[in-house]
């Protein structure tokens, strides 16, 4: 019997690492306006046949990972507590303009200089640029979380951003973006990783990826990009497509660099994956 039932557990979790396949559309909750309704790319199938190149070449890091949607297997695998709203915002902020290595060192630091986050709202800034100050902008960060603390005491009473959870994406991005020093980025991000919601934030790695395979107009700026890929990429491929072309950017300057941008559309070279993609944008 214990055979049969570790058995059974290792078909499940191998049936749940496989991709799913693309059954419908591009999905959009809301009432946001493709800046380029005329452009029609990616389509659904363009955005699968991504996902499933860099899935193959680099899968999912596993500092991404876990926040990817995964339901419990059965009633008896719990699955694990999420991270708290609030955090994942701190450390979205923290990871502006500097690396992966610095930002996790600046949140680590912070939380062990500030038990609760009570402690940092009642702290001078000097102590929490401080505590930060290994990832960068020390004064800039510090100055935008503090803010953040007092606004939400304001708002809600208390230091938790627990209830954005029970709301809708529209509702949840109007919330976030009322804390001063939180751009349309980081409100993608938090909706994406910490409140498991369909968005597809657009850092500059994937920008300029999403420029060279054409899938935005030449003349797209970030904030459209975000727009219009949103429109076009389907909800169930907006987070594995996210981590997999962040990490792609990260590691391949052929299709994410302006240098590599030119090399894509006119040289030869097939090392890179994505360049079998690259078509002239509008």
């Amino acid at each position: 019997m214990e055979k049969k039932r570790k058995r059974k557990q290792l078909v499940q979790r191998a049936e749940e690492r496989k991709p799913k396949p693309v059954r419908g559309g591009p999905t959009r909750t809301g009432n946001v306006k493709d800046p380029f309704p005329s452009h029609a790319r990616p389509t659904p199938e363009e955005c699968e046949a991504v996902r499933d190149t860099l899935l193959a070449l680099h899968g999912i890091p596993p500092e991404l990972a876990k926040y990817r949607k995964l339901q419990p297997l059965n009633d008896a695998v719990q699955p694990e507590s999420p991270e708290p709203v609030l955090d994942g915002l701190v450390r979205t902020v923290l990871s502006q303009n500097t690396t992966e290595a610095n930002s996790q060192k600046a949140f680590v630091s912070l939380k062990s200089s500030f038990p609760t986050w009570e402690h940092v709202f009642g702290a001078e800034s000097k102590d929490v640029e401080n505590a930060i100050r290994c990832g960068g902008l020390a004064p800039t960060k510090a100055s935008c979380i503090k803010n953040m603390l007092r606004c939400l005491r304001e708002r809600r009473g208390q230091l938790c951003l627990e209830y954005l959870r029970d709301l809708s994406v529209d509702e949840a991005k109007a919330e976030l973006s009322l804390f001063k020093g939180i751009g349309p980025k980081t409100v993608a991000c938090v909706l994406m990783f910490n409140l498991q919601q369909d968005d597809f934030p657009v850092d500059t790695h994937i920008f300029e990826i999403s420029k060279t395979m054409g899938w935005v107009p030449s003349v797209a700026d970030r904030n459209k990009s975000y727009l219009h890929l949103n429109q076009r990429i389907p909800n169930e491929l907006k987070f594995d497509l996210n981590c997999l072309m962040f990490t792609h950017g990260k590691l391949c300057r052929k299709c994410s660099s302006k240098k590599g941008n030119q090399q894509g559309k006119k040289g030869n070279d097939k090392s890179c994956p994505l360049l079998n993609y690259c078509k002239e944008s509008d």
